[in-house]
């Protein structure tokens, strides 16, 4: 299953936040902590690199995530230049306390009245940058939901005197080039739910936790995993929870939505859907021309209107 979902309204937003990124000082990029790279957007970096902003990357959710796989990725992406890296939860107001005075150390000829640090929050959408928007300015100025895109324009707020902050629209990317990250993405609630299907979605999510996290599935549903695959995972389920339909036989469609929801929620325990170790195998497959997968996705671009930042117009003497 190839999951893409890139409404029109991001591509919109796109083209504006390659425009505003010429008067930003720092972006600061929201991840999901339980799935790191597969949440970056890359088209973020090519940005960044082409406009030579440095990063602060949240690596937010941290509290749902594996602790000692997300003490990797930090290690992982401070190693990278231009970028500095962080575990927090958007949620604890402490954890944001820290934003502010991170962001001045990564930017610090910026942050006075004169030249207030300019910041850019972006990052896929339902990462929590709507949360840590309102967080930073204690009060309630973008719409914070369950569903993916709630966000869908920009906006520019102060943060005190010395500090200002774009918010920007949840953007995925044209076409995700993995299998396994639309899965991923689609299993943390970043897309759509008309992008797809519940059912192979929880399959998947169930496959990759028997590898690593069976205990918490035995603790969670109290069934013995031997034997079992990500179907027989969620049958499960629906028999543990009693979903049946006319018939008799198992809910797998409902089994399937408590199953996700209950990863989404945290209430599976801390997870963690990819490691650094486990990102570099994936792409050398990727490289490989023995990947049926990989072979099935040359030359399947979909057309669409491209925006070339490059051409834009770099006044880069508006940076200070």
């Amino acid at each position: 299953m190839s999951i893409q979902w890139f409404p029109g309204h991001m591509n919109a937003a796109r083209k504006k936040a390659a425009e505003a990124m010429e008067k930003v000082d720092l972006v600061i990029e929201v991840v999901d902590a339980r799935l790191p790279e597969a949440s970056c957007n890359p088209m973020i970096a090519e940005l960044r690199a082409f406009r030579q902003r440095p990063c602060l990357k949240i690596l937010n959710k941290t509290d749902m995530a594996d602790p000692a796989v997300t003490a990797a990725w930090i290690a992982y992406y401070n190693a990278q230049k231009g970028v500095t890296a962080v575990a927090l939860s958007c949620k604890k107001p402490a954890d944001v306390a820290r934003v502010p005075k991170l962001a001045l150390q990564v930017a610090p000829h910026r942050g006075t009245a004169l030249k207030p640090l300019r910041m850019m929050i972006m990052g896929i959408p339902n990462v929590g940058k709507s949360t840590l928007m309102n967080a930073l300015l204690k009060k309630r100025v973008a719409a914070v939901g369950d569903e993916p895109a709630v966000t869908k324009t920009q906006q520019r707020l102060y943060l005190g005197n010395n500090m200002v902050l774009t918010d920007t629209p949840g953007m995925l990317w044209p076409k995700i080039a993995h299998p396994s990250d639309g899965l991923m993405l689609a299993a943390s609630h970043a897309v759509g739910s008309n992008a797809l299907i519940e059912e192979e979605v929880a399959t998947f999510l169930a496959d990759q936790l028997l590898q690593r996290y069976g205990h918490l599935l035995a603790a969670r549903y109290g069934f013995d995993l031997a034997g079992m695959d990500g179907v027989a995972v969620v049958e499960g389920v629906a028999a543990k929870r009693g979903f049946r339909i006319k018939g008799g036989e198992y809910d797998f469609e409902k089994a399937a939505h408590v199953f996700l929801q209950d990863y989404r929620s945290g209430a599976l325990g801390r997870i963690t859907l990819e490691t650094p170790t486990s990102r570099a195998e994936l792409l050398a497959s990727y490289q490989s021309t023995d990947n049926p997968e990989a072979l099935d996705d040359e030359g399947d671009e979909e057309e669409e209107e491209e925006y070339d930042w490059r051409n834009a117009p770099d006044h880069r003497s508006g940076r200070d």
